[in-house]
């Protein structure tokens, strides 16, 4: 038998070691590889580890920053608007308005537009949609000018944060400076003008020559009072074309207002004109009997001088003396009736003299009289609403049927009693 030697041993040994261990290396590389699934705390910790997505940055809204040109009704301004462009991928540009103290200028869309610079350009003007807010904008001025907010928006919606909110105020011009002094001038004279004409002529007077030299015959109540709606509707007219640069502001009641004082004084005119026509044929009725008379009285007396001069005692001859004599009685008789008359006639015409304003307008020759002091008064509280209406809503008053009859009753109840009424 063969043995084996102890170096040659060890050597198979270790080569049979090496072999198993490449066998075992090989087996794991090829097998599935299978890892544990992870607990919830390994799991939110994990996540709370990882990097998130960082959110989308919010869109900007638009805000006014400046605002170049003068705020004035029918004048033009820009508005610089920042972030115009990012707001109008999504909106309508063409949309937007100008807000004036928190109201929407409805209908007033752009003239021009800029969305890259954020220029928006506006023509100031009243439409329809608008005229309320710029009626409540422009109304009862307590100047030429008043500060204002102004920002820009979506008509129905919330208008643009904006530089010039309640801290930063801009003026808006209610009445135009040059064309402001313009018409007061123009208002001014005409007042000094009719003031002045109502003083030194027969303009709003009685008609007729002067009674009395150096003497205004007295005020008329209808030409007093046409003349007062004729200054009341002519200023008020440029005053509103003045703000609101309007023309078609007279109204339907106010011809009918101005029908009632001219009907007024017209039918005043002529019963007045009728009046001084029968006074003035009466005058000259008594003169023109008056001469007649004196000239009958002359040729009397001188046929009653010859009569005494005869010394006949014949029945015919005194009883034409008596004749003679009752006649020459009557015509004295009649003289005196007539002067008497004629001196009546002058005193009414010299009493009609003017006694100031109100008197002459509220009393006639029976002293005040109730229906002219109405008239007067109804004049008086239309005209207080009149300016009213003007002053707040630069508008003409719209009076209801209501009361134009009331104003036509009072002028029928005037016109009325001037028939009998004693000039």
């Amino acid at each position: 038998m063969r043995t084996v030697k102890p170096n040659r041993f060890a050597r198979l040994l270790l080569l049979s070691l090496l072999l198993l261990t490449a066998s075992r290396v090989s087996a794991q590389n090829t097998a599935p590889q299978y890892s544990p699934s992870p607990t919830a705390a390994e799991s939110s910790q994990s996540t709370a580890t990882q990097p998130q997505p960082s959110p989308s940055p919010a869109a900007k809204l638009p805000k006014v920053k400046s605002v170049i040109g003068h705020l004035e009704l029918d004048d033009i301004v820009e508005l610089n608007i920042e972030n115009l462009q990012q707001w109008a991928e999504k909106h309508d540009v063409n949309k937007l308005v100008p807000y004036i103290n928190g109201r929407a200028i409805k209908g007033n869309y752009p003239e021009e537009l800029h969305v890259g610079t954020g220029r928006v350009i506006y023509h100031l003007e009243i439409t329809p949609q608008n005229k309320e807010v710029w009626t409540d904008l422009l109304g009862a001025p307590s100047g030429i000018r008043r500060p204002v907010t102004v920002s820009a928006g979506l008509e129905n919606e919330t208008a643009f944060e904006s530089e010039h909110a309640r801290g930063n105020p801009l003026p808006l011009t209610v009445i135009s400076p040059v064309y402001g002094v313009v018409s007061l001038l123009v208002i001014g004279v005409t007042l000094v003008l009719l003031l002045w004409l109502a003083r030194t002529t027969n303009i709003i007077r009685e008609p007729g020559p002067s009674p009395v030299a150096g003497k205004r015959r007295p005020y008329n109540l209808g030409r007093a009072q046409m003349a007062f709606w004729f200054f009341l509707i002519y200023a008020s007219y440029v005053s509103i074309w003045l703000i609101t640069s309007a023309l078609d502001t007279i109204t339907g009641s106010l011809l009918a207002l101005m029908g009632i004082s001219a009907g007024t004084a017209l039918g005043e005119a002529m019963i007045d004109n009728g009046k001084d026509t029968a006074k003035t044929n009466q005058v000259q009725d008594l003169t023109a009997e008056k001469v007649a008379l004196e000239q009958s009285m002359t040729e009397t007396q001188a046929q009653m001088d010859a009569a005494n001069e005869s010394a006949s005692t014949a029945v015919t001859e005194q009883t034409n003396r008596d004749a003679l004599n009752r006649q020459l009685t009557d015509s004295r008789t009649r003289l005196g009736q007539i002067d008497q008359q004629l001196r009546s006639l002058a005193s009414q015409q010299s009493a009609t003299v003017s006694k100031g304003f109100l008197r002459d307008i509220l009393s006639d020759s029976s002293g005040y009289s109730f229906h002219r002091f109405q008239i007067f008064a109804w004049t008086i509280v239309l005209g207080i609403i009149f300016i009213a209406s003007v002053y707040n809503s630069l508008t003409m008053p719209e009076f209801s049927t209501t009361l134009l009859g009331l104003m036509g009753l009072s002028a029928g109840t005037y016109i009325g009693f001037k028939f009998p009424e004693e000039k």
